[in-house]
């Protein structure tokens, strides 16, 4: 390992497809964190390991990373974009001691960035600006410096936190600037960048002298070493073996545990040491308690380290085991159990979701999160560790305030092209959206700030994708509850209803494109109560799709195939989960999504219709 001669613990931070990946790839790289022959040296992205991240190009889950500059140790923090994912954001901050904060030279500054910028001013951190992607046509370089200089106004602490660095970069090419090039081809690197956070973050490595405390920011679970608990070094330093004491915020001890191992970051790896001092980044084992907030100290100390604020949930959904007739055939986990056991083995590492009983149905579990995305992204990460499930359309969290019922509202941010403006205020006027801002760029783009209630923003996202031909960037953050107002009544059709279980044929879906559009493909096997349509009226229609051609002696069955069919609409998971009401279900398992009516079937139906009349 290199001598250290200082560490500075570095947080990356910034509005979501900013650039911030991007750029500490090129940190990873130009310090030969890796060998010229390692795979790592041709990919993108090299923090966002899991599927989930890769596909979707959004950071979701933090991480740690070091590398070594002029012999000290830089632990680099990534952190997520997305509001959705600002628990993780809130947790790691206090294992920084400053901050790079990442903004696209074109778009400036955007809800994310207010957010990620407050919470560092929270922890006291010191923080670098990083304009970002200067090599784009439409860079605006002035207005996003006044932007950052009002945005900073706004929100410092003190006075000190408005004297920042200002670095220029092209984070895909890893060329970083002091001062804005005249010639973006000039050559470039990261040097810049390093020396900033040499002269400008302070030292992670305080309070040497002072018996050993950690926070718990977060923990790794290992099939060979139990739980690693993962923090930075408060004061003090740990060595193998050392007996420790594990507090609850609550000042409560939780018991008296031995270290076993002890890790910390080189490169992307984590390598074993016998023993860390304050300021590092470390991995401890043999405490198998462990919980994100508790605080790790010598056994002398008997006051927690001050506790982490996470921003609580806004949206509920109700998640079941999954009572569709091919569950067994698609998945691995189907009982409730293994799904409330996963479940709360999630909420233990995201500190954004909370897991309660849906008193209204005992045979589901209620998971709230910050948003759609977020509770999309947990769907998507079981499904594709073998659990099927159903889950209810999202509802937001309504709270009492002073004894008026309050509401999520949020701050909703869009980029289009001013060919779609009209298209875009109609869809969000309709929602009672007030707009709070409205600027156009040189390039023709404009930017509109709109503040919406959680729940007339829910499904807004996928129909102005649609409406703006897949264009328009739209971003949401939360501001806060806010006394309930009217809510906009859906404006979704009436669906196809399958009344059969079997194989799609050609025929009955050639029937059913007659009177709407189709979600399913001939030959794919539907249930009874299933979802296959969508009507271009309001109004649920039963019908058959499993239906095929009476046969006579002038027909044959092969005059079946003949059908010339529009193609099947599916829809994404997000989509889908905009997409169903109050009566309807997502059906997820590991290999498809479909959409279905609570009740399956048609009797039921029409029985619940009656009492509810």
């Amino acid at each position: 390992m290199n001598l250290v001669k200082d560490i500075k613990n570095v947080a990356v931070i910034a509005h979501v497809d900013h650039g911030k990946t991007t750029l500490v790839d090129a940190l990873l790289k130009q310090t030969h964190t890796f060998r010229d022959n390692q795979e790592e040296m041709a990919q993108e992205r090299i923090m966002d390991s899991n599927d989930i991240e890769r596909e979707k190009g959004i950071t979701i889950l933090s991480k740690n990373t070091s590398v070594f500059y002029k012999d000290i140790k830089i632990n680099i923090i990534d952190t997520p974009g997305h509001a959705d994912f600002g628990g993780e954001v809130e947790r790691v901050m206090n294992m920084a001691s400053g901050a790079l904060l990442i903004v696209d030279a074109a778009e400036g500054v955007m809800p994310q960035t207010r957010f990620v910028l407050k919470k560092a001013f929270e922890s006291g951190l010191k923080i670098i600006v990083v304009i970002n992607k200067i090599d784009r046509k439409d860079t605006d370089i002035q207005r996003v410096l006044t932007e950052i200089e009002d945005l900073f106004l706004n929100l410092a602490v003190n006075e000190d936190q408005l004297d920042y660095k200002v670095i220029y970069a092209i984070g895909r090419e890893g060329k970083t600037f002091e001062k804005m090039p005249q010639n973006l081809e000039d050559k470039g690197d990261t040097s810049p960048l390093f020396e900033a956070i040499l002269s400008q973050i302070p030292t992670s490595i305080k309070n040497k002298d002072k018996p050993f405390t950690m926070m718990v920011s977060s923990f790794e679970k290992n099939d060979y070493l139990g739980k690693l608990a993962v923090g930075k070094i408060n004061s003090g330093k740990i060595k193998k073996g050392d007996s420790i004491k594990l507090i609850n915020p609550d000042s409560k001890e939780v018991g008296r545990f031995k270290i076993e191992r002890m890790y910390v970051n080189q490169g992307l790896e984590k390598v074993e040491t016998d023993h860390a001092e304050s300021g590092e980044i470390v991995y401890l084992t043999g405490i198998n308690q462990i919980q994100i907030g508790q605080t790790i100290t010598d056994p002398s100390i008997s006051k927690p380290l001050s506790s982490i604020n996470i921003s609580e949930p806004t949206i509920k959904s109700g998640f079941g085991a999954n009572t569709s007739c091919f569950a067994n055939k698609e998945a691995k986990f189907l009982t409730s159990r293994q799904l409330i056991e996963r479940l709360k083995e999630e909420v233990e590492t995201d500190l954004g979701l909370k897991l309660e009983e849906d008193k209204d149905d005992p045979s589901k579990v209620l998971v709230s999160g910050r948003g759609e995305l977020h509770l999309s992204i947990l769907i998507e990460k079981l499904r594709r560790l073998g659990y099927a499930m159903e889950v209810n359309k999202p509802q937001v969290i309504l709270k009492e305030i002073d004894g008026v019922i309050c509401e999520p509202w949020e701050e909703m941010t869009i980029l289009v092209s001013k060919d779609f403006v009209g298209a875009v205020s109609g869809e969000v006027g309709k929602r009672k959206a007030q707009l709070l801002q409205m600027t156009e760029d040189k390039q023709g783009g404009v930017k509109m700030v709109y503040k919406i209630s959680e729940e007339n923003a829910m499904g807004l996202r996928s129909i102005l994708m649609t409406k703006t031909k897949g264009e328009a960037l739209i971003s949401f953050i939360f501001l806060g509850f806010e006394p309930k107002k009217e809510r906009v009544k859906s404006t979704r059709n009436g669906v196809m209803v399958a009344t059969q279980t079997g194989k799609a044929l050609p025929f009955g879906l050639n029937l059913a494109q007659k009177r709407g559009t189709t979600f399913i493909d001939p030959r794919e096997e539907v249930y009874e109560g299933q979802v296959v349509g969508l009507r271009p009226l309001s109004g649920d229609l039963e019908i058959n799709v499993c239906k095929g051609k009476q046969l006579t002696n002038m027909r044959s069955a092969g005059n079946d195939e003949a059908t010339v069919l529009s193609p099947a609409v599916k829809y994404s998971l997000e989509e889908a989960f905009d997409f169903i009401e109050n009566d309807e279900l997502l059906d997820v398992t590991p290999t498809s999504l479909r959409l279905r009516k609570k009740l399956l079937s048609k009797q039921e139906r029409k029985r619940q219709s009656r009492k509810n009349r």
